[in-house]
């Protein structure tokens, strides 16, 4: 199985998402949440433009060997009931011992054209070999590591269906986290919550503990897979970063197995 270098530069959009209360209010209820809009809540709209770019680079195709590594978020303003134009492009990829470490860039703007969010979305595709060399068309920053210890926050309690029920709000529709037949036959032990459910959860706990008035950047490294029912304690301590002030956090598995490493939320 071979990625060519070539797809990166590619790019699709804008294309319209249309956003309503009821879906802002379900996300965040999803996660046991009762204000809204969660910060995560970018996930969900880039979705589709996310699918549809990896459908027009022939990624699609190697769906069951992706795994998301790595996030960075950034909210340069808070979604609301609106028309979003969401693009997508194909900024770096570099290969990697586990395979070929694929990021795209997805961008949010306002009917107006204002930028609303920007992610960075780091994918490893398992045991896929890259064709072409490494390349790059913009930065991709990996997040730091962290300077000192973290506190534990407290457990999160993954239910047993905690997967369906994000997948629903979410709207994101990834059959690895509901289809135990389709997780089994791509090399997964069961379905295995979603990575930005993980990251969500973990972003809550950390916003309820210490009390974080509001959130501009999240970016974090997914270092394993959630099963479920479960466990998960956040540890986290307000930090000096690169960037200036923000929280570190890292989340981890009832095993004490950090399954999201070198968190961080400014």
């Amino acid at each position: 199985m071979n990625i060519s270098s070539e797809i990166v530069g590619r790019e699709i959009g804008p294309n319209e998402q249309k956003i309503d209360k009821r879906w802002l209010m379900a996300y965040s209820a999803g996660l046991g949440e009762t204000s809204y809009p969660h910060p995560l809540f970018p996930v969900c709209y880039e979705w589709p433009a996310n699918r549809a770019l990896r459908e027009a680079t022939g990624l699609q195709a190697l769906n069951a060997q992706l795994v998301h590594a790595q996030h960075d978020l950034t909210i340069h303003r808070n979604p609301s009931a609106e028309t979003l134009m969401v693009s997508g492009k194909v900024i770096s990829a570099s290969q990697r011992r586990p395979g070929a470490f694929v990021v795209m860039r997805m961008e949010a703007r306002s009917a107006s054209g204002d930028k609303v969010s920007t992610t960075d979305y780091g994918m490893v595709y398992r045991g896929v070999t890259l064709e072409g060399g490494d390349r790059s068309i913009a930065k991709v920053e990996d997040p730091p590591g962290h300077g000192k210890m973290l506190q534990p926050l407290g457990e999160i309690a993954v239910a047993a269906t905690a997967a369906h029920v994000y997948t629903e709000c979410a709207r994101i529709w990834n059959p690895i986290h509901t289809d135990v037949d389709y997780a089994r036959a791509a090399g997964l032990p069961d379905i295995i919550l979603h990575g930005t459910a993980t990251l969500a959860f973990s972003v809550s706990a950390v916003i309820r503990t210490l009390g974080v008035k509001s959130v501009k950047r999240v970016r974090c490294r997914f270092a394993g897979m959630v099963t479920m029912p479960g466990t998960l304690t956040v540890h986290a301590s307000p930090q000096l970063s690169s960037s200036g002030d923000e929280v570190a956090f890292e989340t981890r598995n009832g095993h004490g197995e950090k399954v999201i490493e070198r968190g961080w939320i400014g």
